[in-house]
């Protein structure tokens, strides 16, 4: 970034913000520490004992995805193309988050695993959970590296400091109290980001509202500004899918969005799972994507709806929407605007809210990228047979491995004009396959270990096939097309592979996969508990989730 644009960045910080920033840094320490005490044994720090209410995991479920994703990705994408990014949310999240409540959670929970490709171990076998170990680990280093070139930019923005500097106290901040504290310590400050992040993105939303005049001042602003009012409707969304035809836009847009990456991202990525798999019963897991379901169909309202205002009232990305040159991109929407309208105190919340934001990003990152390479690669392939001791106090050392691995990948997130397009692309490499394949092995019996592994292969495969193509302009797929493309190919490729391979290898006996196959497992034992601690009503998953369908489709209509 040239100094033009850093000037142009810069946020008019005074010593009050300075001062919020320092006392919510205590407080995030604070909560390491405190979580350190009741780390006894392994189980403790990569999955908080499974001891966590449903509302605690619920709240971190949904926190452990408002990284940059959300924040700076969707106001990017609310900047660039409007009403259609609520689709990232209404149709590419909350039915796939209801999908895992209601009938993935009883398996993974059930099964008492203690992480996805764990579950793929014993469905599958070794092979296959290899391969998953070691995708799901490189995914969540590219992504930790995503969350902490946008923490560093914001500290470099803020005090001056070279990017290489910024990303190195960055990310000791986060090692520091992800590596003392383990999964609890990712968990409890999840849930205090998340009220910080609402309290920081809720007044710029209202201050941005009123200086252009209201929802109305705003949609007539937006309807006058290149792209005009297609950007007030969420469909068809042609300019966000990069499809001519309104028909196949939709299409890529339900197929490739709200089935393959959404399912493929909420249902089988750990990172996500991880925090239901931490609840205290089987209830309680399968609440705690649906409590998290509540809040993810507002929170399009202080995220995107910002970058819409950004869009139509700030400088320098009006000139970058209607073509002309500028220093900066999308991805600074949300910042040039916290620069233009939130006065010193209430700026410092929202620094704060960022700050918030980009930690519990990369903070659930390092904290499902240790469980995974501890137990599903060090331990079943390294070293086997030690002591529980032993891999507790592995824990650490291999949070601030990813942590140094996440530093490196910040520079490839650096080069990338809109994240989201950077982010799908990497969900339909790993997600994708993954999700064909967990869907396919969980309801049709007959699906081979070989089939396991040779799928997941050849969806990533062709996943970066179109990657590829598309890059080099053999595939004409402008906006977030490839990854559309990517993932309903990786998910064709892998299902027609895994049926195939199937038919000509040898699969596992019945009595093998009791628990793991839906045909094969008791009712029973795939339905939780409904007296005691899970008793009422309001605690009862089908119709949690029933409210929040009825809701998701309402604001699809409302917003058509």
């Amino acid at each position: 970034m040239d100094a033009l644009a850093q000037e142009q960045l810069r946020l008019d910080a005074s010593t009050v913000d300075y001062a919020l920033l320092a006392l919510y840094f205590v407080f995030v320490l604070g909560v390491g520490f405190m979580a350190r005490r009741s780390i006894s044994n392994s189980l403790d720090f990569f999955l908080s004992g499974r001891s966590l209410p449903a509302w605690v995991t619920g709240l971190a479920f949904i926190a452990a995805n408002l990284g940059a994703i959300e924040i700076i990705g969707m106001s990017a994408n609310g900047a660039e193309y409007g009403m259609p990014t609520m689709h990232y949310f209404w149709v590419g999240a909350v039915p796939a988050m209801l999908f895992l409540a209601l009938v993935m959670m009883p398996f993974y929970y059930g099964s008492r695993v203690r992480s996805v490709p764990e579950f793929m171990r014993l469905r599958f076998g070794r092979p296959a959970h290899l391969v998953n170990g070691i995708s799901f680990a490189a995914a969540q280093i590219l992504i930790a590296g995503v969350n902490l070139f946008l923490l560093a930019s914001i500290v470099n923005l803020l005090l001056g400091w070279p990017l290489w500097l910024s990303l190195i106290v960055s990310a000791l901040i986060v090692l520091t109290y992800t590596a003392l504290g383990g999964l609890s310590a990712a968990i409890y400050n999840e849930v205090l980001q998340f009220f910080v992040i609402v309290g920081a993105l809720l007044p710029l939303t209202l201050v941005g509202l009123h200086k252009v005049g209201g929802w109305s001042g705003l949609v007539e602003r937006v309807s006058e500004s290149p792209g005009g009012a297609e950007q007030l409707s969420a469909w068809p969304a042609t300019e966000l899918t990069g499809f001519g035809n309104s028909f196949l836009s939709v299409l890529g847009i339900v197929f490739g969005l709200g089935f393959v990456l959404a399912f493929g991202y909420w249902t089988t990525n750990f990172v996500e799972v991880q925090r239901a798999m931490a609840s205290r019963s089987m209830s309680a897991a399968q609440r705690t994507p649906i409590i998290g379901a509540f809040p993810k169909l507002l929170i399009p309202f202080i995220v995107v709806i910002p970058g819409m205002i950004a869009g139509v009232s700030v400088s320098e990305i009006v000139t970058l929407k209607a073509g002309g040159s500028a220093d900066v991109d999308y991805n600074d929407a949300i910042l040039l605007l916290m620069r233009d309208l939130l006065p010193n105190g209430i700026l410092g919340i929202a620094l704060a809210g960022l700050l918030a934001s980009f930690m519990a990003g990369m903070a659930a990152n390092l904290s499902s990228f240790n469980t995974v390479f501890t137990y599903d690669i060090w331990q079943s392939y390294v070293v086997r047979d030690k002591p529980d001791s032993y891999y507790l106090r592995m824990g650490p050392w291999v949070t601030a491995g990813a942590t140094v691995g996440a530093v490196g990948t910040a520079f490839i997130a650096s080069g990338y004009e809109n994240l989201m397009d950077y982010l799908q692309q990497l969900f339909s490499f790993f997600n994708a396959p993954l999700f064909a394949t967990f869907i396919l092995g969980m309801f049709w019996k007959r699906m081979t270990p070989t089939a396991g592994w040779v799928g997941l292969v050849l969806g990533t495969g062709s996943a970066v096939l179109v990657f590829s193509l598309a890059e080099t302009g053999v595939l004409d797929l402008p906006g977030q097309g490839a990854s559309f493309v990517g993932a309903g190919a990786a998910f064709v490729v892998d299902i027609v592979a895994s049926i195939c391979v199937s038919l000509v290898t040898r699969p596992k006996a019945d009595s093998e996969l009791v628990g793991l196959v839906y045909s094969l497992t008791p009712k029973e034992d795939r339905t939780a508990s409904t007296t005691g601690q899970d008793s009422g009503w309001y605690r009862k998953p089908a119709l949690m989730a029933g409210l929040v369908l009825a809701l998701t489709i309402a604001l699809n209509l409302i917003f058509d």
